[in-house]
Order: structure tokens, then C-alpha cells, then sequence
């Protein structure tokens, strides 16, 4: 009996080591930075050919909205300010008449001025010389602060046609990021409006496991650590991966209430969060244990 005694306490010490040994530091699941694309104008949608669980890069196309409405607005913004450009030249023109007038005069006005040397003129007749110059100038400084008016016009057209060709940029949705499709929400002959989503997108390259640890465990992990993360592999075989910790809290807090029991809810934690390179296995919502 003594014998059998000393056999299963052989038994379950080592029992006892193998699953010490196996035992994880920590529990969590796999999260992953989700974006929600939206609308940023409205109208129908002309394409959306992105495919959930599909591969998308940073500034692909995710969906194409009717531009029709604002091409129009730029062709007649475009045509208003050629008939603006229209008058100034007409302004130009007339300046440059005023201008030839003025030289002539001139002339007119030094030929006064020697034959008043030999009291040849009057002094009327170069006062009125002088002032039909002077007033021909007076009209060119009108026709200026006219051109300065339709150039203030321009202006007003030019912020009018870079907010339709905002418009239009804003009209063809591109992806923030390099992910993958996780949800498409829209499809091409759909009406949107602004702010409906289209699509998520996820970066699965690397995920994120929150795992809580208690203070006992706090003096042993740091930011920057690296540590082994491990999934299910079968019914009692493990997957391993290499993480590393990103972030560890400054502030303890309840244990979540994803807890299951109630004693284990009532106690001080502290969140950390382990990034895992995914090779395309690990899935968002998976649990996932970490050994620091």
C-alpha cells in the first residue's frame, strides 16, 4: 500500500510541474485598429469594387461618387471668369488709348510752353491743355480701381472652383490605410450620403492581445519587452508567436467583467498589450495566452 502511496505522489508532482510549466502569465483576446470609411459627399455611387476579405493598399479606390454635378459647376465657374477676363482686357485697351492721348498732348503742352516764352500763346491755352491731361489720367486711375474690382471677382471664382474640385477629390473614396476588407457596406447604384459608411478596414498585419496582469506580475514587464504568445492548436497542442509589449496601463482597475467568476472581478489589475506579427492566422476576437 506504502508503495502505491509514493507512486501517486510521484504522479501528481510531476502532474504539477508539467502544468506550471505550461501555464500562462496571462489571458486576453486579439484586437485589431478598425476604420470605418464613409461618404464624404453625397449622390450615387458609380463604382465600389473592394471584396471583403480582400488585400487593400493606402490610397486605393474604394468607391467612385457621381462627380456630374460638380464638372458642371467647374465649367461654369470657368466660363464666368473668362467673361470677367473678357473686360479687363477691354480695360487694357482703353488705358492704352487714355495713354496715347496723354502723350499726345504732352507733345502739344512743350510746344505751349516754348511759345509762351515768346508770349507766341496764351496761358489759357496751356491751362487747358494741362487739365484735359490731368482728366485723362483721373480716367485710367478709375479704369485701375475698376480692374482691381473684377480681379477681387476672379478671386471669388477661383475659391468657388477649388471647393467643386475639392468636391470631386472627396467624390472618389480612397482607403486611409494598408488592411484588409473586414466589412463592405455599399454597393455600386446605391444613393449615399455624407457620413454613411461604405467599408471597414482593418490592419491585420499586426494585432494587438490586451491581456491584465496583476501588481505581483508588474515588477517583471516593461514596454518594449518581447515574450511569447501562444493560440490553440488542436485539442491539447499550442501555436507559438513572438510579441512584444507596447503598452502596460499607469492606473489599476477592476478586472473586466469578460472575467468569469466573480471573485476574480473584484480584483486590481493591470491592462498591458502585446503586438503579435500576424502571418495570417490570428484572427480578430481569438483568445490568446502570453508567457512574459
Amino acid at each position: 500500500m506504502k508503495p502505491l502511496i509514493i507512486l501517486l505522489s510521484s504522479l501528481l508532482f510531476l502532474a504539477g510541474c508539467k502544468n506550471s510549466k505550461n501555464g500562462a502569465d496571462a489571458y486576453g483576446n486579439f484586437e485589431v485598429t478598425e476604420v470605418i470609411v464613409s461618404a464624404e459627399t453625397s449622390g450615387r455611387i458609380l463604382q465600389c469594387d473592394i471584396k471583403e476579405g480582400s488585400e487593400i493598399d493606402k490610397g486605393d479606390l474604394i468607391a467612385l461618387i457621381d462627380t456630374t454635378l460638380y464638372h458642371l459647376q467647374k465649367a461654369e465657374i470657368d466660363a464666368g471668369i473668362a467673361s470677367i477676363i473678357t473686360r479687363i482686357s477691354s480695360i487694357n485697351a482703353q488705358n492704352a488709348i487714355l495713354e496715347q492721348q496723354i502723350e499726345n498732348l504732352q507733345v502739344n503742352i512743350k510746344r505751349i510752353e516754348n511759345m509762351l516764352k515768346d508770349d507766341a500763346a496764351s496761358r489759357k491755352q496751356y491751362d487747358d491743355l494741362t487739365g484735359q491731361a490731368e482728366v485723362l489720367r483721373k480716367q485710367i486711375a478709375a479704369n485701375n480701381t475698376q480692374k482691381a474690382s473684377i480681379q477681387a471677382e476672379i478671386a471669388v471664382y477661383n475659391t468657388r472652383k477649388a471647393t467643386a474640385s475639392e468636391q470631386i477629390t472627396r467624390c472618389m473614396v480612397k482607403s486611409p490605410l494598408t488592411g484588409t476588407v473586414i466589412q463592405k457596406y455599399s454597393e455600386a447604384g446605391e444613393m449615399t450620403t455624407a457620413g454613411r459608411p461604405l467599408a471597414k478596414i482593418a490592419d491585420m498585419r499586426v494585432m494587438k492581445l490586451k491581456v491584465y496582469v496583476s501588481g505581483a506580475q508588474l515588477g517583471k514587464i516593461k514596454t518594449g519587452q518581447e515574450c511569447s504568445v501562444r493560440i490553440d492548436d488542436g485539442e491539447k497542442g499550442f501555436r507559438n508567436f513572438k510579441g512584444m509589449v507596447s503598452h502596460v496601463a499607469e492606473k489599476a482597475e477592476f478586472t473586466p467583467k469578460i472575467i468569469q467568476t466573480k471573485e476574480e472581478r473584484v480584483a486590481l489589475v493591470y491592462a498591458v498589450t502585446v503586438e503579435v506579427p500576424n502571418d495570417g492566422t490570428l484572427k480578430s476576437g481569438m483568445p490568446g495566452e502570453v508567457i512574459f
